[in-house]
């Protein structure tokens, strides 16, 4: 759930707003009078992630082959490659 907050307080502890964004991996909503103003505040790694599921969202061929593979886990054809060598 997304947390909401005031601009004029997102404002006055605006550190505590951040790390808060941070700590938790959660985004804050920070309304004004005018709610065209609003705007949604998330950690850098998160908007990072959501930015790069929507990459893939868009690109047909990886779609496709994310799908692809989630078929082949719910029907047990998974294998397991260890994809770190010493």
């Amino acid at each position: 759930m997304v947390t909401a907050v005031a601009y004029t307080n997102f404002r006055k502890d605006l550190k505590s707003y951040m790390r808060r964004v941070n700590d938790d991996a959660d985004m804050l909503l920070v309304t004004n009078k005018d709610e065209h103003d609003n705007v949604v505040v998330m950690s850098a790694s998160d908007y990072d992630s959501l930015m790069e599921t929507l990459r893939v969202y868009q690109n047909q061929y990886l779609r496709n082959k994310v799908q692809r593979g989630m078929e082949q886990i719910r029907e047990g054809a998974a294998t397991q490659h260890d994809i770190t060598k010493d």
